[in-house]
């Protein structure tokens, strides 16, 4: 399989604007924005290339992508270019005309190229955006074995959840004979009608399949997009095969997350922080790699004795290195690098990013908070919905999401960087 896998380019879609993400989006692409206390979303698709054995790897950006593209120099450069090995950032650069990457299959085309330099025998195509394991070796393995033009990678939903998805209709062989972008009355698989196929995002094409479609689609009308377009108008010409998610989790329910929304991006994160989460980031068959700054480990201090007392404690959480529990209580929480919750004060059900400081008695509940925010003492964040929603924005769960880069007080909204007293993160980052 090594000697196949050298026949293969790899295409990493990371260029989107994550618009049902914002203010996390606000500076960064969606595949930047952090997960999990020490992850960028990217990472988990980049560990399912390296875990399956792949090493040619080209990343396209477009929106917002410096912090996306120094994540990607300080946490993966570990490729040998002598053996042929790479992660290569192409941003979009108006190739053909004077547009930008278009749509999925746009993006390709514009990078057509590449594909002509490499001359690969297959190219696979992934989204950057995902939250899942999965070996993509074994994909390709049922690709060459069917003889297949096209496959699709799927996974199994509930009927309900096709209003949110492109759903295939497949025959008994998994050949796609149709498809439909986001149905309120989805087609079923076959034998199973509580069930939908939905599209992954993950593409395998023969090279010369691909040139054959993208170059024609390029002199057309149309949002130039693999789902809407390129896969609809080969049906019925080609050979199309639909590829069922394995998973490489190792757990009884299936884990695979889309997580385009605010409230979808709060519940995985959430899912981490269970006694026996769904994802397990603790497999090291199947490690998830990420950059980790040097920083001391996490300390949790003053363990006054009585009731009332000041003590640092943290429960049900994960806590990422650099952090210091001064006091203060953590429950059912994630944590980055470098937060700091100081005495008397409560965090609970909430994710706090890189450089977070929650002040004396300073109350947070059900909130996502960006880099580099303070939270000054005696405020509250997630205790009063209503007058939350005056200041912030407030998911349509409850969830209070506080953009990077603020000083926030019960009286008081300002960016952190018009406050020379306080020091700025070192180094600043823009992102």
């Amino acid at each position: 399989m090594l000697n196949v896998l050298k026949n293969l380019s790899t295409f990493i879609m990371a260029g989107g604007r994550g618009v049902r993400l914002y203010p996390l989006t606000r500076d960064r692409a969606k595949p930047a924005v952090p997960f999990g206390g020490v992850y960028r979303i990217i990472d988990f698709t980049l560990s399912n290339c390296i875990n399956s054995g792949i090493g040619k790897i080209h990343i396209l950006t477009q929106y917002k992508s410096v912090s996306l593209a120094r994540h990607l120099k300080m946490g993966w450069n570990l490729f040998h270019s002598e053996l042929g090995e790479y992660i290569d950032v192409l941003p979009a650069q108006q190739r053909y005309d004077t547009h930008w990457y278009r749509g999925t299959a746009d993006a390709i085309y514009q990078n057509i190229y590449t594909i002509e330099r490499e001359a690969p025998e297959y190219v696979l195509i992934l989204a950057g955006d995902h939250i899942y394991k999965m070996n993509y070796a074994e994909m390709l393995r049922a690709h060459i074995d069917a003889g297949a033009d096209v496959t699709v990678g799927v996974v199994d939903l509930p009927r309900a959840e096709g209003r949110h998805f492109g759903v295939f209709e497949l025959d008994a062989e998994d050949r796609i004979l149709g498809f439909e972008e986001k149905p309120l009355d989805p087609k079923t698989l076959p034998g199973r009608p509580e069930f939908l196929c939905a599209s992954m995002g993950i593409y395998i094409f023969n090279r010369n399949t691909l040139y054959e479609e993208l170059i024609p689609d390029a002199g057309r009308e149309s949002e130039h997009d693999f789902g809407k377009n390129i896969l609809p108008q080969m049906l019925n010409r080609r050979r199309l095969l639909a590829y069922h998610f394995v998973d490489e989790n190792r757990k009884e329910t299936t884990y695979w997350r889309d997580i385009g929304t605010l409230d979808a991006y709060y519940e995985a994160n959430m899912d981490l922080v269970a006694v026996d989460p769904q994802f397990n980031l603790y497999d090291r068959r199947w490690p998830v790699r990420t950059h980790q700054p040097q920083l001391p480990p996490v300390k949790m201090v003053f363990a006054d004795p009585g009731e009332g007392a000041r003590r640092g404690e943290a429960h049900d959480s994960l806590l990422s290195t650099g952090c210091v529990i001064s006091g203060g209580r953590v429950v059912r929480s994630v944590l980055s690098p470098n937060v700091r919750i100081n005495s008397y004060a409560s965090v609970e059900g909430s994710i706090l990013m890189d450089g977070v400081v929650i002040g004396r008695r300073a109350r947070v509940r059900n909130a996502i908070i960006d880099k580099y925010v303070d939270i000054l003492p005696n405020t509250t964040i997630g205790v009063d919905l209503e007058a939350d929603r005056r200041r912030f924005h407030v998911t349509d769960n409850g969830i209070v999401v506080i953009p990077k880069g603020r000083i926030i007080g019960p009286e008081e909204d300002r960016p952190r960087w018009e406050d020379h007293s306080r020091p700025r993160p070192n180094p600043p980052v823009p992102e």
